[in-house]
């Protein structure tokens, strides 16, 4: 199928999908997915992570689910990869990027539709994945929300950036809101997410310096999997990393990024109490 071809399947399958939410009946749903589909649903229509298996259970789960959460104005992302064919697990497919909106938040989608010429008509989704991505009300502070900065510009008295940045991270007049336990990649990420949601929170890393969770593993390490899955929020890793990325070049990173996401971080191998007592 060429390009073209590939994204009428896809508005085609979107449309399908919407007239069938629109319908509030289960077969209509049913219909567009294939028999042996799988669904994966990360808390965008429910506060559960699970997985559906079959077009009547996904169909009648679904349902259920967009009923008492809502779900409308599904979409394709225009700011990720156009719809394309792929091979995924030995299947050959079209995949496409979707937005969506529920009652509470905003959502993205990866569906995977079957790449059959009999069906192009009518396509159906062979794997759909829908999560939250943010809720309403509780928008983080990136792009068109940024902060202005003009808060440190104003008083040439100060305090300016630094001095706000160093009593910050002191923690002597308040305790944090959510302690983090780790300042591995897991735990900068949340504290990073956090952060941009205005929640004070605190990582606890047990080793002297952020990333040495990976400088202190064997020598010649790089990373099992390829750059492109490992991104952390907000900052990705520049165009000209290698592939696989080393340990070392990958802590550093780390330690450059809690600075820079301004995350709270105590690093002393004295920490390491602390996570016995948690």
């Amino acid at each position: 199928m060429n390009p073209t071809a590939v994204n009428q399947a896809t508005q085609l399958w979107i449309t399908a999908f919407t007239e069938a939410i629109n319908s509030g009946t289960v077969a209509a749903l049913e219909n567009v997915f294939d028999q042996a589909a799988y669904w994966r649903n990360v808390l965008a229509l429910g506060w559960d992570i699970t997985t559906v298996a079959g077009a009547p259970a996904i169909s009648s789960a679904m349902m259920s689910a967009i009923k008492q959460h809502g779900l409308k104005n599904v979409r394709l992302d225009d700011s990720a990869m156009p719809p394309r064919q792929v091979t995924r697990a030995g299947e050959h497919t079209i995949e496409a990027f979707l937005l969506f909106d529920t009652h509470v938040g905003r959502g993205r989608g990866v569906v995977r539709i079957n790449l059959d010429e009999s069906n192009s008509d009518s396509p159906i989704a062979w794997t759909l994945l829908t999560a939250l991505d943010e809720l309403n009300g509780m928008e983080e502070t990136v792009g068109a929300n940024r902060p202005t900065g003009q808060v440190h510009s104003r008083d040439f008295r100060g305090p300016n950036w630094l001095d706000r940045r160093l009593q910050s991270q002191a923690f002597t007049d308040r305790d944090p809101a959510v302690l983090v336990v780790g300042g591995g990649q897991a735990g900068l990420s949340i504290a990073a997410r956090l952060t941009q949601l205005g929640i004070d929170t605190l990582v606890l890393e047990k080793n002297p310096r952020v990333g040495d969770n990976w400088r202190n593993r064997y020598h010649a390490l790089t990373l099992h999997n390829q750059v492109y899955a490992n991104h952390l929020p907000y900052m990705p890793f520049p165009s000209n990393w290698p592939v696989y990325i080393p340990k070392d070049k990958l802590a550093n990173w780390l330690e450059a990024y809690a600075e820079a996401m301004e995350a709270g971080a105590v690093c002393d191998s004295a920490v390491g109490l602390l996570y016995l007592a948690l």
